[in-house]
């Protein structure tokens, strides 16, 4: 098993998520998927797309960029193509928009 984290600009991530749910990776209910993706809203490092999405912390003393970490776990066999379907979907044509990073997982246990 494997997780995904990816980096997207806020006006990708709906894109980058509807991507991932009409790939045929994520599967349906009925075919066992077992896929958990989650979404947290981050101050990162990204390049800003504009000057909309510059913002200035006072706590690091420096710019930031508001942005999205997408964390997805998935069969080792699903990797190449789900990281093919954030990055497609998180494209903004600009050089440095966003990171994708793939782990190992050790173990996973379902709660029932």
């Amino acid at each position: 098993m494997k997780e995904i984290k990816a980096y997207v600009h806020t006006n990708r991530v709906a894109a980058v998520v509807a991507a991932l749910k009409s790939s045929a990776p994520w599967g349906d209910e009925a075919g066992g998927r077992r896929h958990n993706l989650t979404l947290y809203v981050v101050k990162g490092s990204l390049m800003p797309l504009d000057q909309s999405e510059r913002r200035y912390s006072i706590e690091l003393g420096d710019e930031v960029v508001n942005e999205y970490k997408l964390e997805l776990h998935c069969e080792d066999e699903q990797v190449d193509e789900l990281v093919r379907v954030i990055a497609d979907a998180g494209r903004t044509g600009q050089t440095g928009a966003g990171w994708i990073y793939v782990m190992d997982v050790q173990n996973a246990q379902a709660i029932v």
